[in-house]
């Protein structure tokens, strides 16, 4: 069924009309005759139809077939050589190409760990520069190995293909990113690093979100999670934060999909893992990002906003583990989940009619995640809701962040 069929159907079963759906949404009856003619709504207003209508925004989604692609952009020249090394033709004979680049695993591990810091410093094209050498040196090295060597040639190419996996995510090139993932989830499982294929799966999960795969996300995460739960009295910090990660993923997934009891649960249960840390942690081959109290309580925030409590976002962006205190004594999280928080706190500030603020909050996300920020939809649309309550004349700062983000003025 279509989208429109979903949302008719749920409304008549609750013997609503469309105002009353409209109503209890919390928006106006245009979105809903929008929603129902086959117009092109957003993923948070169908949360907003789902939580009103008390059913999971999964349930509301289309299953009907795509409309034929007419035209197809592809990536041109930008990711060919990654392409070519991620996915290289497959024949009836498996033919490794001239080894050109054989090199230690040492040396191999190093650039991994130097693109990494590169992806959380903003250098996104530093990254994608660096990641055909890194994927044909790893493949080289697995080829030329065998024994006990070959073991840890497959752990350092799992490590290469997280890292493909993450940037290709992030810059939103699913289907290669899903590649990249699932061969690093299979290259760790065979080689008996469930710590490094528990890392790929809170890879695949946020890949999933991504897609607004909610219920697969959550499955999946929560599963994982129940297979390496640590003891903790014991429990490595590298180990709480992966098993913590997962229940992030959980927690995500629930409350995108209007289970808000399953998201809070999760959130208590990274809450836990959190706890057992003394500071905000980050080791790239032991789990997916930095993970402690901080990034723990953003994402509790990120919940708040996710169902549009801009008071409650607000009442929590600057206090506890977030604010200027709990930062200097436990650390900051990775520059993607803070620009992240930051930009909640900007479209709570528009959701409250303090554009000027908002506008301030967009502003201190460019000037430390600027490329970053270009890849999020919730910044386009906050600059969007600016724009359209802007009075007088557009200020610089509004122009250029405009440009930036690609938002007509």
């Amino acid at each position: 069924m279509s989208l429109q069929e979903n949302v008719r159907s749920h409304r008549r079963r609750k013997g609503w009309t469309q105002e009353q759906l409209a109503e209890e949404a919390g928006v106006s009856v245009g979105v809903v005759r929008k929603a129902e003619q086959g117009g092109n709504v957003s993923v948070e207003t169908i949360h907003s139809f789902a939580r009103a209508l008390e059913t999971t925004t999964s349930s509301l989604f289309a299953s009907e077939a795509l409309a034929p692609v007419r035209e197809a952009e592809g990536d041109g020249p930008k990711l060919t050589e990654l392409r070519r090394a991620l996915m290289p033709p497959v024949g009836l004979s498996t033919v490794l190409a001239e080894p050109t680049d054989v090199r230690d695993l040492v040396s191999i591990q190093r650039d991994i760990d130097d693109s990494h810091s590169l992806y959380h410093a903003d250098r996104y094209d530093s990254v994608a520069r660096a990641l055909p050498g890194i994927l044909r040196a790893a493949e080289t090295a697995v080829a030329l190995s065998d024994g006990e060597s070959r073991q840890r040639a497959v752990v350092t190419r799992a490590g290469a293909f997280l890292l493909a996996g993450k940037y290709l995510t992030q810059v939103r090139r699913y289907d290669m990113a899903y590649h990249a993932l699932s061969r690093a989830i299979m290259d760790a499982r065979d080689a008996g690093d469930t710590q490094l294929a528990a890392t790929g799966v809170v890879g695949m999960g946020w890949l999933l979100l991504r897609q607004d795969r909610f219920d697969e996300a959550e499955q999946l995460a929560a599963t994982t999670a129940q297979e390496v739960e640590p003891r903790m009295s014991s429990a490595t910090p590298g180990q709480l934060a992966v098993w913590g990660e997962l229940h992030q993923r959980v927690a995500s997934a629930a409350i995108r999909n209007n289970r808000p009891d399953v998201a809070k649960e999760a959130r208590r249960m990274a809450a836990q893992a959190a706890g057992g840390m003394d500071a905000e942690h980050v080791d790239f081959r032991q789990h997916w990002s930095t993970f402690g109290p901080v990034t723990a309580e953003t994402k509790r925030i990120e919940d708040l906003s996710l169902i549009g409590d801009a008071r409650g976002v607000l009442s929590r962006a600057d206090d506890g583990p977030v604010g200027r205190k709990g930062l200097k004594k436990l650390g900051r999280p990775s520059p993607n989940n803070w620009a992240r928080h930051r930009l909640d706190v900007a479209r709570a500030h528009v959701l409250l009619g303090s554009h000027q603020d908002a506008m301030e909050e967009l502003i201190g996300v460019k000037s430390e995640a600027s490329e970053w920020l270009k890849h999020q939809g919730m910044a386009r649309h906050v600059m969007r809701d600016i724009l359209s309550h802007r009075k007088r004349t557009l200020t610089q700062d509004m122009r250029d962040m405009a440009v930036h983000l690609g938002v007509a003025g």
